[in-house]
């Protein structure tokens, strides 16, 4: 799908922000099960910020490699502490009303600042002592800077930036900042993510299902995120997730089949195919250029549909080939009808007439659905061009001898 994003193929730079989508869609899988009263974005107050119910949650992400500890003195944490103490100085959150969240694939040390942050099972939080040894990872940041400054007296020691907004807090309000931190640490990582993702999805369209299901819901999850971060669109509330999540289950219900956004989207290249046989059969009907386009445009997507269908073993056995006995039956009996109200001796203005009129039929009339909830009028339209593009069926009272005759290959004709 060219809406798909991979993070198996993905850059270590790439990961991290795949990361930061996958997780905002998990937590929007979690929040529709509450109801859909709420709001996600990414990078707008934080890494993710979800607003439900007056209450704002902010989320940090660290996507590290396996091992990756989260101690007292990691720049993880600091970064972290830093980004909300600005925050919280500025008034940009309220610490009355908004949890933050720093979570990490990371481990936190027994009786880290980290684990005493924590509300994972086993570990005993204590934001108190968490701030003590904050105090002290901080004292020794400090000495560690004092004793570099006096061993090169000639060089001007700048505070560092990493603890500058933390140190402008008070010790009461650094307290009560860290009363409202959740550090999850062990977080699952890209991959498990994705894991628990194709769970909720089997869940929703069945095992077999989940993997086109939940990559169609990627992407247009993060599409969507794209023009929110482009200001383009604000955050993404639970009523929109709760439409675009259950249209695309629904597309993979019994009686259904998924009709992709990007294939709708598949750009004019009629000025390529003008040499298709379809294409030559809408010839023989005196047709215009624009409604050969649009012919060239439904047949685009109709192959283009059907081949995903097929390589993603969404179609039954014999399925296909059901439902072309059914249009060219269809069209048969509409030929015949054709050719007998023709006659013998006919006039080629008159052939030329019945074979718009039949071909009128087929842009306008003909909706014969694969599948019943699948309704989609490209789907026809464009089946009936490939049928065309195999002389399988035809608009032309005579078009299977002429453009015989126009495809025999030269020598064969000598």
């Amino acid at each position: 799908m060219a809406e798909d994003i991979s993070p198996f193929a993905a850059t270590a730079s790439a990961m991290g922000y795949l990361y930061q989508l996958r997780i905002a869609l998990l937590r929007c899988t979690d929040l529709l099960e509450s109801g859909a009263s709420w709001t996600v974005a990414i990078e707008a107050g934080d890494d993710i910020e979800c607003v439900q119910d007056e209450k704002t949650g902010l989320w940090q992400l660290k996507h590290r490699a396996e091992g990756t500890r989260i101690t007292d003195g990691t720049s993880d944490l600091w970064k972290s502490l830093r980004v909300w103490a600005v925050a919280a100085r500025a008034g940009a959150i309220d610490l009355d009303t908004a949890d933050l969240f720093l979570l990490t694939t990371a481990e936190a040390p027994p009786a880290s600042a980290a684990m005493h942050l924590s509300q994972a099972p086993g570990d005993r939080r204590d934001p108190a002592e968490a701030h003590r040894l904050l105090r002290e990872a901080r004292n020794a940041a400090r000495s560690r800077q004092q004793k570099k400054a006096e061993a090169n007296p000639d060089t001007t020691a700048k505070p560092s930036e990493l603890y500058q907004a933390w140190d402008a807090l008070g010790e009461p309000e650094q307290l009560r900042l860290l009363e409202r931190i959740q550090i999850l640490h062990r977080a699952e990582d890209i991959h498990a993510t994705g894991t628990r993702l194709q769970g909720r999805a089997a869940i929703a369209v069945g095992r077999q299902f989940a993997t086109s299901f939940l990559e169609r819901l990627e992407g247009w999850f993060f599409q969507r995120v794209i023009a929110q971060m482009g200001t383009s669109a604000g955050p993404v509330t639970g009523i929109e997730f709760d439409e675009a999540f259950s249209s695309r289950r629904d597309q993979f219900r019994p009686d259904n089949l998924p009709i992709d956004d990007d294939v709708i989207k598949l750009p004019d290249e009629s000025h390529l195919h003008s040499d298709k046989t379809f294409v030559r059969q809408l010839s023989l009907t005196g047709i215009g250029s624009a409604r050969v386009r649009i012919a060239v445009r439904d047949w685009l997507r109709a192959s283009t549909q059907r081949d995903r269908w097929s390589n993603e073993n969404l179609l039954r056995p014999g399925e296909i080939d059901i439902y072309e006995r059914r249009l060219t039956e269809e069209w048969e009996v509409r030929f015949e009808a054709m050719r007998d109200d023709l006659g013998e001796q006919v006039a080629e203005e008159a052939m030329t007439a019945a074979a718009k009129a039949l071909y009128r039929w087929v842009e306008q009339e003909a909706r014969y659905s694969i599948r019943p909830g699948c309704e989609e009028p490209f789907v026809t339209t464009g089946s009936f061009h490939m049928l065309a593009d195999g002389l399988d069926v035809g608009w032309h009272p005579q078009y299977a001898a002429r453009l015989m005759t126009l495809l025999e290959p030269a020598g064969s004709r000598s």
